[in-house]
């Protein structure tokens, strides 16, 4: 399988990676320090096209694939998951109207991404993580509306969210067929968003509970048919963990580049610590172990860019990229020493990014569950 992207494609991961080292990396660390997103950030990048990619031309976007997506990911998330992480979650939006929306709704909710509206995903709860299934939230119909109860936790981007998908279920007997997806807007009457929830990391991308009280949305919002929430939601897992496993490689490649500058500066017993065994076998796996999540992660894109996602390769590059990100980050700070307990050099942040890698759009333990199903059943 051919991964290589066109010469026009190229120059957008190029341009993405020196607006990275421009704009993001040097303000990585205070937005960390501050739990703040820059939305300046996010201006520039609208103003140079590198925002909401995933947009069909029809509506006025660029139209790109996967394949485009993740090489992207991966250059902005080098220079910080937590910023790019943020940023992702627009393309999370625009794919859940390519996958369930009406031509009216694709029209409008990709309007209002490209005037710079953010949107938020709403599934998770408090109850209810990996076990989609498991979700209470209510959502009953009443004539031509729908009234929707209940409450959401650790939804990315709340906090700057003018509206969401808000995952219910409309049949609660039906276990996942019972399931629907509605749009909500952010300042419809008996919405709530909590304060921002403090991380451990990517802590400049806010999170918050979402609080649904009697929220009344019509029909027209509803987002495919009845009782299709959870396949849904699926299908956008099949887009969307390729995109965390791109940003899983960035923050892989970045803690690779500053374990090999610091490692060629460093000197003891005489010589660059390079040059000593134990440090440069860490390298050797480090690079080793980056580039095949991006093998990996570059596979799932290219099959789903060919119109036959696979939600087993999908898998395969989540886990993989996610679990080698931590071990790769754990090694930077080793390969640092004691200056990489420390917040003057990177590394730590690295260190702590990494982790929700292995747990958010389903953790590594889900992954294999789904790896060994679809063993199963092919």
């Amino acid at each position: 399988m051919d991964f290589q992207l066109s010469d026009e494609h190229r120059l957008i991961r190029d341009l993405a990676r020196d607006f990275a080292r421009r704009e993001i990396a040097p303000i990585a660390a205070e937005c960390d320090r501050e739990s703040r997103f820059p939305m300046g950030v996010w201006d520039k990048l609208r103003e140079i096209g590198l925002a909401n990619l995933s947009i069909s031309t029809a509506h006025g976007g660029l139209g790109l694939g996967v394949v485009e997506n993740v090489a992207v990911t991966e250059a902005l998330g080098w220079g910080c998951a937590g910023i790019q992480g943020a940023m992702g979650i627009q393309s999370i939006m625009a794919d859940i109207t390519h996958v369930a929306g009406t031509d009216a709704q694709r029209r409008a909710i990709a309007g209002r991404l490209l005037e710079g509206q953010w949107g938020g995903y709403a599934l998770t709860e408090p109850g209810a993580g990996s076990d989609v299934g498991a979700i209470r939230t209510r959502a009953v119909r009443d004539g031509d509306r729908y009234v929707i109860d209940g409450s959401k936790v650790w939804i990315s981007n709340a906090p700057l969210a003018h509206f969401f998908v808000v995952f219910a279920k409309t049949d609660p007997a039906a276990g996942n067929k019972g399931i629907s997806a509605f749009l909500v807007e952010r300042d419809a009457p008996g919405v709530r968003v909590g304060a921002p929830l403090g991380k451990l990391g990517q802590r400049a991308a806010p999170a918050a509970e979402v609080f649904l009280d009697g929220v009344s949305v019509p029909a027209s919002d509803r987002l495919g048919a009845e009782g299709e929430g959870f396949l849904i939601a699926m299908k956008v897992f099949d887009r969307s963990r390729p995109m965390i496993g791109a940003l899983a490689v960035g923050l892989m490649q970045r803690a690779l580049d500053e374990a090999v500058s610091y490692a060629k500066e460093r000197h003891t017993f005489g010589r660059p610590i390079i040059e000593h065994q134990a440090i440069g076998h860490k390298l050797a796996e480090m690079a080793m172990k980056t580039h095949a999540a991006r093998l990996l992660v570059s596979e799932a894109a290219a099959l789903t860019d060919a119109g036959t996602p696979d939600p087993m390769k999908a898998a395969f590059a989540k886990l993989f990229a996610g679990d080698a990100a931590m071990w790769v980050a754990t090694e930077a700070v080793q390969v640092f020493g004691g200056m990489g307990y420390s917040t003057e050099y990177p590394v730590e942040k690295l260190f702590r990014d990494a982790k929700v890698l292995q747990i958010y759009e389903g953790t590594s333990e889900i992954q294999k569950t789904i790896i060994a199903r679809e063993l199963a059943r092919r």
